[in-house]
């Protein structure tokens, strides 16, 4: 069966463009909100939605996406609110692909066989486990896998030739490549080191590649969407909402601030690809 992440692909490869994919944690800043950003962030132009699963200690995390995760745990969210949340974006879009990334921890705790089960019947595609090496596939990527959820690898700039066929061996959906070495948000990606490193990854796999950290605004997703088959932006839209609060708390422009950010972004990444093709 095409999973919704395939087919995602398929139909932009028709359009002859890459992919928006947005991130935005679970329950930031309280779970109504999040809920009402997830499902105002197709109509403003995401083809695919990351959602975090927040946590106490996110090591590959910069200060933006740490500060959403830790609003989203003081506001109560946990698994199962994460999961609800997922079941609440699927009463209105069957369609558009929802990946959950975050740590194993919160995973672990909860059951990985009860995760798997739930995850799957709330309309989960995929998940990006960012501290679960391959060396550690049986854990949670082999049960995935046999639960029909993609298991998405991240590659960096050091994922040398020799490690990339190891990294790559059971990912499926897509390869999530992480364009700087650090933590998220942290600088700005180099559009022709890109490019090269996707040319170099699509050498290994028949996958589609998106690249992450460090796009914030329209000008660099679009140079980033020229050479990949997606763009990740995360850290940009969660500082949208936490520049919307007041004393903490959502207001009435949490939700327009952040899908209106995310329209520019697909903006961008739509009139890339027709750029480079003319």
């Amino acid at each position: 069966m095409t999973s919704r992440i395939e087919k995602k692909f398929a139909a932009l490869k028709q359009e002859g463009r890459a992919a928006l994919v947005t991130f935005t944690m679970a329950g930031d800043p309280d779970y109504e909100t999040s809920v009402a950003i997830a499902k105002a962030l197709p109509k403003a132009g995401a083809d695919i939605l990351e959602i975090g699963m927040p946590f106490t200690d996110p090591m590959a995390d910069g200060p933006a996406i740490q500060a959403a995760g830790l609003r989203a745990l003081e506001a109560g969210q946990n698994m199962i609110k994460t999961l609800d949340l997922v079941r609440a974006f699927r009463q209105d879009d069957n369609d558009t692909p929802i990946v959950l990334m975050g740590y194993y921890n919160p995973i672990y705790i909860y059951g990985v066989e009860r995760f798997l089960a739930d995850a799957k019947s709330a309309g989960v595609d995929g998940l990006i486990v960012v501290d679960l090496p391959p060396e550690e596939d049986e854990e949670l990527c082999l049960p995935a896998l046999r639960a029909g959820v993609n298991f998405i690898r991240l590659a960096t700039p050091t994922t040398d030739d020799v490690r990339l066929p190891t990294v790559l061996a059971n990912t499926s959906g897509f390869v999530y490549y992480v364009s700087i070495t650090g933590i998220t948000g942290a600088a700005a990606p180099d559009a022709n080191r890109v490019a090269a490193a996707v040319v170099r990854i699509k050498r290994h796999t028949s996958l589609p590649v998106c690249v992450g950290f460090g796009v914030r605004n329209a000008e660099s997703a679009a140079g980033i969407a020229r050479h990949a088959d997606g763009v990740v932006v995360g850290s940009a839209l969660v500082e949208a909402v936490r520049a919307s609060l007041k004393d903490g708390k959502a207001t009435g422009g949490t939700v327009s601030a952040v899908a209106s950010l995310v329209s520019e972004l697909a903006a961008g990444v739509r009139g890339a690809r027709m750029k480079a093709a003319e």
